[in-house]
């Protein structure tokens, strides 16, 4: 089983005199496929495996939640199997992921 990353610091800055948070462009940023290549062409699997992070589940458990196999979570997450609306919305649910259809 892989570690999770944990090793990713995000640092959002704005004026005194703004009451929102703003974004500023930093110059010395990438974005975040160039950052991550690890993800690229697997962003449904990894939206999946950070809902299930968010939640603190283990694949196991939400495999129980929601009577998903496990094994085909894992092959979700890892993009060696799609996840159709059905699942989407099983998984949307148990995630407590408002849009079902960014695991689509």
């Amino acid at each position: 089983m892989r570690k999770p990353r944990n090793d990713v610091t995000l640092t959002f800055t704005w004026p005194d005199d703004m009451k929102t948070i703003g974004f500023v462009d930093n110059q010395g940023g990438a974005p975040w496929r160039q950052a991550f290549p690890e993800f690229a062409g697997n962003e449904k699997g990894v939206a999946l495996a950070g809902a299930r992070g968010k939640e603190g589940l283990t694949q196991k458990q939400l495999s129980e939640k929601t009577g998903i196999p496990q094994r085909h979570i894992s092959e979700m997450e890892t993009g060696k199997m799609q996840v159709g609306r059905k699942r989407a919305e099983i998984l949307a649910d148990a995630l407590n992921v408002l849009d079902y259809r960014i695991f689509l």
